[in-house]
């Protein structure tokens, strides 16, 4: 059970950043959808051809045979895996280690109410805010996609493309509330719940640019999340996704056993 006048205070704070981030998702998904044309996609070549290096990084990629291979290039590289991920790192630290480093944690165990009902609820907060960034954000592609570009987009692929985006972004948001719940220092919890999220990024681009960088992909979780597989529906790639689930499932578990045996110094 959750306490749900602490989940509704939480998801209060989380509306400000949930409003900024959807606000910015919807701009680039408008955008990117809509240049969505030979001529346009021309030009972006022509870009990538320019700089091969850096569009590889980012997983741009060219020559996409259809619109929804021309979003993952140029949306899934990038835009909705950092925006996301930002948001988790700022709430998972808000949300435990903020209120031990202020000492506002001692309102909260000192009301009637388990520290297992505490970290629950904290988690439930922060994987809401999560599931409504992936959900808006595949409402927004549907309808700009159907808008510019009638009958051109297989929702059923999207779907099952996004459900692999939220296992990830589950996954990143379990190492965020996992590290808060770890450290009493806000320093520190933003230092490895931002810490690590950014560096495995930083291997995916190497990896992406290919070459002798290309083996960083075994070293950064981010590989598991199999764009093209994914869409085909590759056993291999729903397996990856799966795994990313179920680390989830073990960060929170994790995170909220330790916040049980925290000594909060009160």
């Amino acid at each position: 059970m959750i306490s749900m006048a602490l989940y509704k205070r939480e998801m209060k704070g989380s509306i400000k950043l949930l409003v900024i981030f959807g606000a910015v998702i919807t701009m680039y998904v408008a955008i990117i959808i809509s240049l969505y044309d030979p001529e346009v996609m021309k030009t972006l070549d022509s870009f990538a051809k320019m700089m091969p290096e850096l569009m590889a990084a980012v997983g741009m990629k060219t020559n996409t045979a259809n619109l929804l291979g021309f979003m993952t290039s140029y949306l899934y590289g990038f835009i909705l895996l950092i925006f996301p991920m930002v948001f988790s790192i700022l709430r998972g630290n808000a949300l435990i280690a903020k209120y031990v480093d202020k000492g506002s944690m001692v309102s909260l165990v000192a009301a009637p109410v388990k520290r297992h009902t505490i970290a629950l609820t904290q988690m439930t907060a922060l994987i809401s805010g999560i599931l409504l960034l992936v959900f808006y954000s595949t409402i927004v592609e549907l309808i700009c996609a159907e808008s510019g570009f009638p009958g051109e987009l297989d929702a059923t692929e999207l779907v099952m493309l996004n459900g692999g985006l939220l296992c990830l972004h589950l996954f990143i948001g379990g190492i965020c509330f996992l590290s808060s719940c770890l450290f009493s220092d806000t320093k520190y919890s933003v230092a490895f719940g931002a810490g690590i999220p950014a560096f495995m990024y930083v291997l995916q681009m190497l990896a992406n640019v290919g070459g002798n960088a290309e083996n960083a992909k075994y070293f950064t979780f981010f590989t598991l999340f199999d764009l093209d597989n994914i869409i085909v529906g590759k056993s291999s790639a729903i397996a990856a996704v799966l795994v990313l689930f179920a680390g989830a499932v073990v960060l929170y578990i994790l995170g909220i056993v330790l916040f049980e045996r925290k000594d909060l110094h009160i």
